[in-house]
């Protein structure tokens, strides 16, 4: 099995890092937090440069590219911290119309996401349900030809500006199915959340909505594009952490301290060295994630992938401090990236599952080594 990047998937990953790197400045970025969240003048050049049709079917408009690639885009975007709603539009609600939606659903609406003219969100999450996805009191209601959906969602990602919304709701016979709802004839409170990125609490009072494909129980169908989003955000994290790494090292190359820089000191060097080491352990687990995307066990994936991202976030939680405390006070102001880079990584900690959560479900699962 080879495990490196084709040429390809390099050449995406450079393409990708080299648009970024001229214009997501820190000041840049601060600016768009200010504003609408994001910035639209890149969403379309991630769509001229296929990235938002990066894994769906050619025939709706996209690359049909797998996870590998879609993994090096989400590096980049997390060594870049982007704030456009890739991982809400393309990993989470793309991927659902992708994997339940009718041909007819698909056709219609993923061409629309891949050309940037459509935002999605997936709102999943209610007050009190945690992190499971069946403790849900949304209803779907059967209306004439269509259904109606009636509750409240919390924390939707990109849900503020989402053109359509894919939301979860229970179905008369008890099923968790998933519907669609036009962003128009939803309740939105927008806000801005801990790492910068744009979010909101959802009213849905009977909404107009469509059945994504059959009005059935999807909760496998949800389960399974989690898990591959949770691989996602584990190689997100590990673009972050690797620049946080880097602004780190160059900060104690020119912070001057007793007349000498302060990369000369064997004690912070060592520190510096353990970082790199969580950062390689971390790149590690991200590859095991992405490898495990591929089995066709629904268990074993699950499991594995969730290993892996308790794994990831200890290691971004080890870079991220160390990182504010090599760099001082410096480290804790708005103006200066690398905090913001740690908030991002805590909240990747804590989506799908924080650690104590993932460490009962690994564990319930028997764990990735059983014996014989």
């Amino acid at each position: 099995m080879d495990l490196e990047l084709t040429d390809e998937q390099k050449l995406l990953g450079e393409t990708v890092d080299q648009l970024l790197e001229k214009r997501y400045t820190p000041n840049f970025r601060l600016d768009l937090t200010r504003g609408e969240g994001w910035s639209r003048d890149l969403w379309k050049q991630y769509a001229e440069l296929g990235l938002l049709g990066l894994p769906f079917d050619e025939q709706y408009g996209g690359a049909g590219m797998g996870f590998d690639e879609l993994a090096v885009a989400m590096e980049s975007f997390g060594r870049a911290l982007v704030l456009e709603p890739y991982f809400a539009t393309v990993v989470l609600g793309g991927a659902l119309i992708a994997n339940a939606g009718s041909p007819e659903q698909k056709a219609a609406i993923l061409p629309g996401v891949a050309a940037g003219e459509t935002v999605l969100a997936f709102a999943y999450a209610e007050a009190g349900s945690r992190y499971s996805l069946t403790d849900i009191a949304t209803t779907a209601t059967p209306a004439g030809d269509g259904w109606t959906v009636s509750g409240e969602k919390i924390a939707v990602l990109a849900g503020d500006t989402a053109d359509q919304v894919v939301v979860s709701a229970k179905t008369p016979s008890g099923d968790i199915g998933l519907f669609l709802v036009a962003g128009a004839d939803v309740q939105r409170d927008g806000y801005t959340m801990q790492d910068g990125q744009r979010g909101a609490d959802l009213l849905f009072a009977d909404a107009p909505a469509i059945a994504l494909g059959e009005p059935a129980d999807a909760l496998e169908v949800i389960e399974s594009v989690l898990d591959t989003a949770t691989a996602a955000l584990c190689a997100e994290a590990v673009g972050a952490m690797d620049r946080m790494l880097w602004m780190t090292v160059d900060y104690m190359k020119t912070r001057v301290q007793f007349g000498k820089p302060i990369a000369v000191f064997q004690a912070l060097q060592h520190r510096a060295a353990n970082m790199y080491v969580s950062l390689e352990q971390a790149r590690s687990l991200a590859l095991l994630a992405k490898l495990a995307v591929q089995s066709d066990d629904a268990t074993q994936r699950r499991t594995m992938i969730r290993a892996a991202k308790i794994g990831v976030d200890n290691a971004a939680r080890h870079v991220g401090q160390e990182a504010i405390q090599l760099h001082g006070g410096i480290g804790m102001t708005m103006e200066y990236p690398v905090g913001h880079y740690f908030k991002r990584v805590t909240v990747i900690a804590h989506t799908f599952g924080d650690s104590d959560t993932l460490v009962q479900e690994v564990g319930a699962a028997g764990g990735l080594v059983t014996a014989e």
